[in-house]
């Protein structure tokens, strides 16, 4: 089946002012298209909390999402500095985002299991020192 729209964004890094931005914009796009208002929040959910995890702990990258009739995939590609143990990082609670972003509201340690709570699947690939790339996918 051919996709029907691919959107792409880049990401910068620690620039709270536009997280977001990227999730904002599918989000619309999703409803003029015609999505299920539940998919249109899993998806915004999933792909903000990936924003935010770039912002805070990537230096910066880029968002591809891909609308198909069957799915929507949401590629998020950083150039941080890759995750030690995913398993860690996926328990609800686990942080590593430094104070100055706690005290701002983020790094709860909620992000990637919200993107997973929200995905149909979801795949990390990281290596440490290069960076990490995360694709989720829902369904429609």
């Amino acid at each position: 089946m051919p996709n029907l729209m691919e959107l792409k964004y880049q990401v910068s890094n620690e620039d709270f002012t536009r997280a977001g931005e990227a999730s904002s914009d599918v989000k619309k796009k999703l409803k003029q298209l015609g999505v299920s208002p539940d998919v249109i929040r899993r998806v915004a959910i999933a792909l903000y909390e990936g924003e935010i995890n770039m912002v805070i702990h990537a230096y910066g990258g880029e968002i591809t999402v891909t609308i198909s009739e069957e799915r929507i995939t949401m590629t998020l590609a950083d150039r941080g500095p890759g995750i030690p143990d995913i398993d860690k990082a996926m328990q609800a609670g686990f942080s590593t985002a430094p104070d100055n972003v706690r005290n701002l509201g983020f790094g709860a340690g909620m992000g990637l299991p919200n993107m997973k709570k929200n995905s149909d699947t979801i795949d990390i690939s990281t290596e440490i020192g290069v960076g990490t790339t995360v694709v989720m996918t829902i369904n429609l």
